[in-house]
């Protein structure tokens, strides 16, 4: 018997960072490996418009690329149910009906919308879409039934929002239709971009679990170190010269992939006595990282070479997804008393 639905998604917007790897996706794959537990991963083509509704030629391949990201991370699709959300009209439509029960005040006070707003300043997104994208990410989650959704801190407003418009909808037509989500706290690492700030593809700072060895090396080559650090030359060539690891991107990076408590502070000690150089540091993170891709590169290569088996797994997954969408929305209009 069923103890937990997941549901969660991402945008397409091409291939998946370590940051999305050590993420969300470790998650979602711990979550597929509980038992009594179904899980709904959705690309999420149409929340993709939302800012990117001027160009929207890349969607494909970039559907291809996090896909191919995902199962070759080790989300399995004979586990999870992998779907596409443009290809069931269910979403759209009962985010159409979500919307006319919705009060503009809700979406108004929504944090990430005048953050967004803010941030994203050279794109038109003072959009009915944009303002609105909650009330189909609402219809996302309350289609599948969903009883859990993974989710960080920040986002907890969102699932809020979700529980919100579930709530009034059961309230105003009297049937306890629409259930309410609970959150399941999915700790993210924050992880450190080439140059120190967070991983993000705006800010073009990432190392991708898809490239090869002498694209991480030279990635990881040019990473942003302690920014207080002094150099030998710059003290007559003292021996030792001591350096501080709190600051530096590699050595944040290196708690990612080292797990053993001893081995990391002996890499600190041995930075802040002087005794490990930055490039000495730098090779020994290229060696972590790309030890941990390379049988994810290898899994990914192998999966590319199948032409269309993306779409294959993406039809097959939204042919079994569509089955509790359908359910669902037809439950929703036999309580607005319109006939299928």
């Amino acid at each position: 018997m069923l103890k937990k639905i997941i549901l969660s998604g991402m945008r397409p917007t091409g291939k998946l960072h370590i940051g999305n790897a050590l993420g969300a996706l470790s998650n979602w794959i711990s979550l597929q490996d509980e038992p009594g537990t179904l899980c709904y991963y959705m690309v999420a083509d149409w929340h993709a418009l939302t800012t990117d509704y001027k160009d929207p030629s890349a969607t494909e391949k970039n559907i291809e690329d996090m896909v191919l990201d995902w199962i070759a991370q080790g989300l399995d699709p004979e586990k999870s149910i992998i779907f596409r959300q443009s290809w069931i009209s269910e979403h759209a439509d009962l985010a159409l009906i979500l919307s006319m029960i919705t009060p503009l005040a809700w979406l108004f006070r929504n944090p990430s919308y005048k953050e967004q707003m803010s941030e994203l300043k050279e794109k038109e997104i003072a959009t009915h879409g944009f303002l609105g994208y909650p009330v189909l990410q609402a219809a996302d989650i309350l289609l599948y039934r969903a009883t859990h959704v993974p989710v960080g801190e920040d986002q907890l407003p969102h699932l809020e929002l979700t529980r919100e418009i579930a709530r009034r909808f059961n309230h105003i037509y009297g049937k306890n239709i629409l259930l309410e989500p609970a959150a399941i706290l999915s700790p993210s690492p924050r992880v450190a971009g080439l140059d120190g700030r967070k991983m993000s593809k705006s800010y073009e700072n990432c190392i991708y679990i898809s490239e090869n060895e002498s694209a991480i090396k030279k990635k990881i080559n040019s990473m942003f170190t302690d920014p207080t650090r002094i150099k030998a030359t710059d003290r007559g060539h003292p021996d030792p010269c001591p350096e501080n690891p709190t600051g530096c991107a590699v050595f944040a990076t290196h708690k990612l992939y080292t797990s053993q408590a001893p081995t990391l502070n002996a890499r600190a000690n041995a930075c802040r006595e002087g005794q490990l150089s930055c490039s000495q540091c730098k090779n020994e993170l290229f060696l972590s990282v790309n030890n941990a891709l390379a049988p994810m590169r290898e899994k990914r290569e192998s999966l590319a070479a199948k032409k269309g088996r993306v779409s294959e797994v993406l039809r097959a997954g939204t042919q079994k997804a569509k089955v509790m969408a359908n359910s669902t929305y037809g439950s929703v209009r036999d309580a607005l008393h319109f006939a299928v």
